[in-house]
């Protein structure tokens, strides 16, 4: 059975916001040259390689967790008819029990609170995408949003919802390292996603 258009432009979204996220970890965390040891005893290189490997992949989960929610949420708007309310309700209601369960207190309500509001936000945008023409993700940008102006007109909101997140995780670790984390990710974020906007836009002039 083929994919629906649809299911295409959720995949190609997708993976977008992967790329981002790979970009925004690399950026994190740093691959270090092997050391004399490492390449006397090929183990030991093996061993560092995965766990940077794996902090990688855990980084970029944690960092699609809201992209991911809202471009579900969007798809069961459009495809299911759901209502917005209630595809947000659901949202709330599974934050809920990641708050519940959270006896360490790293999920804070306010971060949440946060969340919801990028969660909102990230709704609407990939609603837009997936109702326009297209189906790679610079094709529905440019069906969506028409000008580069328009188009930076949403990340700067964007950023700034991500980093009012940012910043409440920051106060909630409250550790000597999370401004600098938080500064190298945000300034990560702005790099790769201004090289997309000339990518996508590059042949408007």
């Amino acid at each position: 059975m083929l994919p629906r258009v649809l299911d295409t432009k959720v995949k190609n979204i997708l993976s977008w916001e992967r790329s981002l996220a790979k970009a925004v970890a690399s950026s994190i965390l740093e691959f270090k040259p092997p050391s004399v040891w490492e390449i006397m005893i090929p183990i030991l290189f093996l061993f560092n390689f995965f766990q940077y490997k794996r902090a990688r992949e855990t980084f970029s989960l944690n960092f699609l967790f809201t992209k991911k929610m809202a471009l579900e949420a969007a798809f069961g708007i459009i495809d299911k008819g759901k209502a917005k309310e209630q595809a947000k309700a659901e949202i709330k209601e599974k934050t809920d029990k990641i708050l519940a369960a959270d006896a360490k207190g790293i999920y804070s309500s306010k971060i949440r609170q946060k969340q919801m509001k990028e969660i909102d936000l990230l709704m609407e945008h990939y609603g837009r995408l997936l109702e326009a023409d297209g189906k790679d993700f610079a094709s529905m940008v440019k069906k969506s949003y028409r000008t580069r102006e328009n188009y930076c007109g949403f990340l700067a909101q964007l950023s700034e919802a991500e980093k009012e997140v940012n910043r409440a995780a920051a106060q909630t670790v409250r550790t000597h390292s999370a401004a600098e984390i938080v500064s190298k990710m945000e300034a990560a974020v702005q790099a790769f996603r201004k090289a997309e906007v000339e990518r996508i836009f590059r042949l408007d002039g």
